[in-house]
């Protein structure tokens, strides 16, 4: 049964949504789900205007097409995402866009085990890592997914 990807409801869900320029933690002005608009420290005053949802979807939309692109160079990360259903795909998905490009090249053991399709063990490694500490209530959602193979019911989509 081929399932439609939820990567852009569920990175909305995850990162959080503003529609209003703000300034991120680390000092960068942005907007949307998490969209850098400028240098860090810039003034928030060069910053007036508010995007809506269809922007948003757009450029998130961009974002995810290059960090697909980036998976797909990676050849453990491909060779994973062959054994993985359209949700496991895009909890892969999601980890490598809030981690960056080279997010998933230290989660071997996790790769290794969803190439054996072991979604118990996939799960464990992905909870015994420097993400799941930073982010736990996240990580933990991610694991059930990529556990079961199902959205529900950790997700509502």
């Amino acid at each position: 049964m081929n399932q439609k990807s939820e990567i852009i409801p569920l990175l909305r869900e995850e990162e959080g949504v503003r529609y209003d320029p703000y300034i991120d933690s680390l000092g960068f002005p942005s907007t949307g789900v998490g969209f850098k608009l400028g240098p860090q420290n810039a003034p928030l005053s060069h910053y007036t205007f508010r995007i809506d949802d269809n922007t948003i979807n757009a450029w998130l939309q961009s974002d995810v097409d290059a960090v697909k692109a980036t998976m797909q160079k990676d050849a453990a990360v491909s060779q994973a995402l062959t054994h993985c259903n359209q949700p496991r795909q895009d909890i892969l998905t999601s980890m490598s866009y809030q981690m960056g490009e080279n997010g998933l090249d230290g989660f071997h053991n996790m790769l290794s085990a969803i190439n054996a399709e072991d979604w118990d063990e996939a799960a464990t490694q992905m909870l015994d890592s420097t993400w799941a500490k930073q982010t736990p209530e996240r990580a933990q959602r991610h694991a059930e997914v990529m556990r079961s193979g199902k959205w529900d019911p950790t997700y509502d989509f």
